[in-house]
């Protein structure tokens, strides 16, 4: 009788024993096309050898310093490489040990940012309904995922909640891409004047939405006038990239394609590939400043926060993103994927939308694919694909309550960076076979 304590307390889970580029071996010898990277994490896939031995050599020179007393080599170096390529005015980096870590923090120093100027009336946060920014109290207040958020509601912060910019389904008839776009952030606008200027300190927003919605991008021009609202404004703009950074999308950070740079943006998963659990909230020259002349405490921390050996893996791995040159191959490899989505599922009944940026798509699934008529949540059909899938020997993230927490069903893929296009095709043949097997058409 096994005494972990799992995610789902009535599921037999086999045993990971190994891995092999995009694949997982379980005990059994049975292996598995880990067609999302487990969730966007495994961007490197699975082995990797020149990040293993970078995590060896840190172990044997430091495995651990506290840093309420001393700094760390690869911490350093990693906050170098981050800054040198991070977008706009981005200066420091505040290492964590995860997504939920990274956007608890970005948080915690808004509000403090406002607090060290004298404004400490600017409480309120900003997010968007569909959203997801992690599971600790203060980010899943933030977050916009009904289902997770429904029995921890009396324990959640008070978080105002924005529609979410989601074309396929709310851009009306008649109207452009770039209209829909304008039309949509301007719901930031009438929030904060609803609650009041003053009380606002931030805005926070995914800017490719992940599990919650299904790879869902921005229409053109979105995030730009959201930026320009929070200048005219005067809070602060949060970018969520857990899960979309780190070159998932393309680039290494997401709100590059959307010519926008944030006040503050949290990054994790593919940071780390699975190879040691890290993640980082970077922030502006301003908000550092604005501490460092006023308490210069962040009254924050963690104890594992820029562990060398976590930190020397994260370091490893953007050396590889970035001297591999993978961002172009994720670009060419999600057009790829892309295509064979919209080949093989293009014109199926019940798929209502294909999307997404590199190698970050979602397969948004539909009872009837004339109304948008999702399906009763009472089939389980995310869950059902998921069991489905696995038993076909393909890791992907299917997900339900796309439209609203409780109606819809998507399919989030996010594989290897590193992923063949024959492993697409394979990819996609299962993927289809799962999808025969659940809704019983081709």
């Amino acid at each position: 009788m096994s005494h972990v304590f799992p995610r789902h307390c009535h599921a037999q889970l086999p045993t990971a024993v190994g891995g092999e580029g995009i694949w997982l071996i379980d005990s059994e010898g049975r292996r598995y096309l880990d067609g999302s990277g487990g969730a966007a994490v495994s961007c490197l896939g699975h082995g990797d050898a020149e990040v293993t031995e970078a995590i060896k050599a840190q172990l044997d020179k430091l495995a651990f310093a506290h840093t309420g007393f001393l700094t760390s080599e690869p911490a350093e170096a990693l906050a170098d490489l981050l800054i040198a390529h991070a977008p706009g005015e981005l200066d420091r980096v505040y290492f964590v040990s995860g997504g939920s870590e990274a956007t608890e923090a970005a948080i915690k120093l808004a509000r403090q940012y406002w607090v060290e100027k004298g404004q400490p009336e600017r409480s309120r946060l900003i997010a968007r309904r569909q959203s997801y920014h992690g599971n600790t109290i203060g980010a899943l207040s933030a977050g916009g995922n009904e289902w997770r958020r429904q029995q921890f509601g009396p324990l959640l912060l008070d978080v105002s909640h924005i529609d979410p910019c989601y074309e396929y389904r709310d851009r009306q008839e008649g109207e452009t891409p770039e209209e829909y776009g304008l039309r949509a952030a301007e719901a930031l606008r009438e929030e904060i004047e609803r609650v009041g200027p003053e009380t606002v300190m931030a805005f926070m927003a995914e800017p490719v939405v992940g599990a919650t919605a299904g790879a869902l991008a921005p229409a053109p021009g979105y995030f730009k006038r959201i930026r320009e609202i929070c200048d005219e404004y005067g809070i602060l703009l949060i970018l969520d990239e857990v899960m979309c950074g780190m070159g998932r999308t393309g680039t290494l950070f997401a709100c590059e394609q959307d010519d926008v740079a944030p006040d503050i943006l949290c990054i994790a998963k593919g940071l780390g590939a699975g190879y040691q659990p890290i993640g980082a909230m970077l922030c502006s020259a301003g908000i550092y400043d604005a501490i460092a002349k006023g308490s210069g405490f962040f009254q924050h921390g963690h104890t594992y926060i820029g562990h060398p050996v976590a930190t020397a893996a994260g370091l490893a791995v953007l050396r590889a993103i970035l001297d591999r040159n993978l961002l172009p191959q994720v670009q060419s490899r999600g057009a790829t994927l892309q295509k064979a989505l919209e080949s093989r599922f293009g014109q199926h009944p019940n798929v209502g939308d294909i999307r997404g940026r590199g190698l970050f798509r979602g397969i948004e699934l539909v009872a009837d694919r004339g109304t948008k008529e999702p399906f009763d949540p009472s089939r389980k059909i995310a869950a059902r694909l998921k069991k489905a899938a696995f038993a076909h020997g393909l890791i992907c993230y299917p997900m339900s309550g796309t439209i609203d927490g409780r109606r819809g069903d998507h399919v989030l893929l996010a594989p290897p960076f590193i992923i063949s296009d024959e492993e697409i095709t394979l990819l996609v043949d299962r993927l289809d076979a799962a999808m025969q097997e659940v809704l019983g058409q081709g």
